[in-house]
């Protein structure tokens, strides 16, 4: 496995707890833009799961492309994918596992209806077996990175 840390920059991991927070009690589901392990915007995208958002988010394939779409725009790279996980720890779940692409980072935050709490990443590994964790590297300079969150998605949970 790499060990080498993702990158999240304090406005970056603000953006994704203010997310959790807002979605609470319900998961919250978002991509991570950027580009070589340096997260730089955090795309918030709808949780629209049909087995109930408490439990479960989903990542439909239109929302996919937006987040494609918006990294491009930036002139960034889709680096993974972020959720939470109310009233639960902040390790992947077997649910996480069977539904996870190689090759991202996948971001959890653990979220209670005070606040939230650890933030982990995870890297699939190759025989998609399991997860390993993934180091996370939080920058103190924020005049780099940037947190962009998708217009109408915050709010309407």
């Amino acid at each position: 496995m790499d060990a080498t840390p993702l990158a999240l920059g304090r406005e970056v991991e603000d953006a994704i707890r203010a997310h959790a927070r807002e979605a609470y009690p319900h998961e919250c589901c978002g991509a991570l833009i950027g580009r070589e392990g340096g997260v730089q915007a955090a795309f918030a995208l709808p949780n629209t799961t049909e087995e109930g958002p408490r439990r479960r988010f989903l990542v439909r394939p239109d929302d996919y492309r937006a987040a494609e779409r918006h990294a491009q725009t930036l002139g960034l790279d889709l680096l993974g994918f972020y959720h939470s996980h109310p009233d639960h720890p902040a390790r992947p779940s077997q649910y996480d596992l069977d539904h996870a692409w190689p090759f991202f980072s996948y971001i959890i935050v653990s979220a209670t209806a005070e606040s939230t709490g650890a933030l982990t990443s995870w890297r699939l590994r190759d025989d998609r077996s399991a997860f390993d964790e993934e180091p996370v590297a939080r920058s103190t300079d924020d005049a780099t990175p940037t947190a962009d969150r998708a217009a109408g998605v915050a709010g309407d949970r």
